[in-house]
């Protein structure tokens, strides 16, 4: 029986992503979209000042560039049980590309994990995880961040209160 290769490490994504030239309608059309993406292209061709089609146009051509990735609905994580926000630096004992993939792989695979961010400086990871209340994030770090091969060492701060929230740059 011929033996199976590990699959290798995928490469750091670290090409630099081309920036594009949009105009200020199609800025305009973003802001409709990000302040309800289910408006009509009628009600967005009126607030912008351009006709349906040209809005579709425009929509599409953002859609192909990648500047538009997915439509998505925003939910209120406290009514769904979702009380607290955890940000948790981490530290790894290795840094080779091997465990630095197996670690995101890993990471993307909790679902309590809503945003990891490799960073420079002390630690190596910033991750924001949304959990019950402390005896669930209790569970968590048993259940499931402890228990994942490497974290050298962890630091955790209970969100307070949340001053600013956005998920868009400024446009």
């Amino acid at each position: 029986m011929a033996k199976r290769s590990k699959p290798a490490a995928e490469p750091l994504d670290t090409a630099p992503v081309p920036e594009a030239t949009y105009d200020k309608f199609d800025l305009a059309i973003l802001r409709e979209l990000l302040a309800d993406s289910r408006r009509t292209l009628q009600d967005i061709g009126a607030a912008v000042k351009l006709s349906p089609t040209t809005c579709w146009s425009r929509i599409k051509r953002m859609e192909a560039d990648g500047v538009i990735k997915q439509y998505s609905v925003l939910v209120d994580r406290a009514r769904l049980g979702y009380k607290d926000t955890v940000l948790v630096q981490l530290t790894l004992a290795s840094h080779t590309d091997e465990t630095l993939y197996q670690f995101g792989r890993t990471l993307a695979a909790i679902p309590e994990v809503q945003e990891a961010y490799l960073v420079s400086g002390e630690y190596d990871y910033l991750i924001r995880i949304v959990v019950k209340d402390t005896r669930d994030y209790e569970r968590l770090l048993r259940e499931k961040l402890y228990k994942i091969p490497g974290i050298r060492h962890s630091k955790s701060s209970f969100v307070l209160r949340v001053l600013k929230d956005t998920l868009v740059p400024p446009i």
